[in-house]
């Protein structure tokens, strides 16, 4: 069972009364170019300044968004996962894609939809457009967050909103843990700060019994302190 975006579309893209609006050209490249793609750890889904020719949506695992600085630093923008689709803002501006997007699951499988079907699909259900809007809007909230997020808090502060945000927005396994495996350099870039500041803090907050760290994952412990540490709302 597909989720939110992806979900909406491949709903839609089967719905006999939007499938009317499509000629016979249309319908052939929705056949044979739509197609699921399977991607291991590290590999890119879309790349920093190259053309889009469609939009892929998340079928299965996370993803990381993000640029690269003039000091070829890497900057996290967002994350990305199941029933998010990636691509689509460039796409309608007509530009180069502005990040790159790579899996940092073991197997991540995405599907590729076409510019001329994610057009032609924006135009003929509300649904989709309005799904659409919706995203961008998010997406801004989102963006503006993570500029107050670097410009106003401390570090320590950050590392707590971005643990509780990270927790809200992948969810938790089994075992309780965060439903991602960051190293410290991709979690000190996340909050702005040294790999070497990320490793003590992150050690500090062991310490203090506000997370459990196995490895690479982590769980959250004291979700009340976290929040009055970060002065998070959310």
């Amino acid at each position: 069972m597909y989720s939110d975006s992806v979900e909406l579309i491949i709903s839609e893209l089967k719905n006999n009364n939007v499938l009317k609006e499509f000629s016979k050209d249309e319908i052939k490249i929705l056949n044979n170019e739509i197609i699921e793609v399977t991607y291991h750890k590290g590999q890119e889904i879309i790349h920093e300044g190259c053309k889009p020719t469609g939009i892929y949506g998340i079928l299965k695992g996370t993803a990381k968004l993000y640029q690269n600085g003039f000091n070829g630093k890497e900057q996290i923008l967002r994350f990305v996962k199941r029933g998010d689709i990636i691509g689509y803002r460039s796409l309608l501006c007509g530009e180069s894609f502005s990040a790159s997007c790579t899996s940092i699951d073991d197997e991540l499988v995405a599907i590729y939809i076409p510019e001329i079907i994610f057009n032609k699909l924006l135009k003929v259900s509300s649904k989709v457009s309005f799904d659409i809007l919706k995203k961008i809007s998010l997406d801004l909230g989102e963006a503006g967050k993570t500029i107050t997020l670097l410009a106003q808090k401390t570090v320590r502060e950050r590392l707590a909103e971005v643990l509780l945000f990270l927790e809200k927005k992948l969810g938790v396994d089994q075992e309780g843990f965060i439903n991602i495996t960051l190293t410290r350099e991709e979690m000190a870039n996340l909050i702005g700060t040294a790999t070497e500041s990320a490793i003590r803090l992150i050690s500090e907050f062991k310490g203090d019994k506000l997370i459990k760290v196995s490895g690479r994952k982590i769980k959250i412990l004291d979700h009340k302190m976290l929040t009055r540490l970060g002065h998070v709302t959310l």
